[in-house]
């Protein structure tokens, strides 16, 4: 499936990310590309390792982490280390598909789901639509600041070329504990049910512990950890 989680960041923790980007330093994109995507990557990656940039992979990672559309519908057992990257006038990253495996050692990681966060506004740049290829549609989207987008890591996709501003995004990869997507979009769904029902039912209700009852039960079938 493909999830627009919007307000990942809020105002507040978009300015903050903002001013630690402004004092951390960049590298070429290509040193973190696997050997096919470094032909068609074009970018600038944030480096993590100094002050600012461990504060800045902190507030991403932990705006990611907790949040609860992410966890509901990723399921996630791990997650990558974020990178941050920025694209220019003339860059963008060519068709291509995601490492299936990422990391080293304790590190490794199976990529499930990719996603996308989005760190300026779209009026910032023309260009750089982040298109994907899924499910036998082209899906092209420039989300609004604070929001990711969560995709599968088995589809081919690209980063539009920039025609002029520029566009900053964090981007990262999850290991699901259910690892087909046929699996996470009945759990999202049956999640979401519960989130609705709420609204209508009393907490206690036996609907409400039918419901919690199937959700474990399709976890516990499913989870591989």
């Amino acid at each position: 499936m493909l999830i627009t989680i919007p307000n990942i960041l809020d105002a507040g923790a978009l300015t903050e990310a903002k001013e630690l980007l402004a004092k951390t330093g960049w590298a070429d994109g290509r040193k973190t590309a696997g050997p096919e995507a470094a032909k068609v990557k074009r970018n600038e990656q944030a480096d993590l390792s100094s002050r600012s940039g461990s504060a800045l992979h902190t507030l991403l990672n932990d705006a990611i982490r907790k949040n609860a559309v992410f966890q509901a519908a990723a399921q996630p057992a791990r997650l990558s280390r974020l990178l941050v990257s920025r694209s220019g006038e003339g860059q963008g990253y060519g068709t291509h598909v995601d490492n299936a495996l990422m990391g080293t050692g304790a590190n490794r990681l199976r990529t499930d789901l990719s996603f996308t966060l989005f760190l300026n506004d779209p009026a910032d740049y023309e260009g750089g639509e982040l298109t994907i290829d899924w499910a036998g549609m082209i899906h092209s989207m420039k989300l609004e600041a604070g929001s990711l987008l969560l995709y599968p890591s088995t589809s081919l996709h690209r980063v539009e070329t920039i025609t002029s501003g520029q566009r900053t995004v964090c981007v990262g990869w999850v290991q699901s504990q259910v690892r087909t997507s046929e699996q996470r979009d009945i759990l999202f769904d049956l999640a979401n049910l519960k989130v609705s029902m709420r609204a209508s039912l009393p907490e206690g209700a036996p609907e409400h512990l039918a419901l919690s009852k199937v959700i474990a039960n399709l976890r516990r079938l499913w989870s591989e950890v």
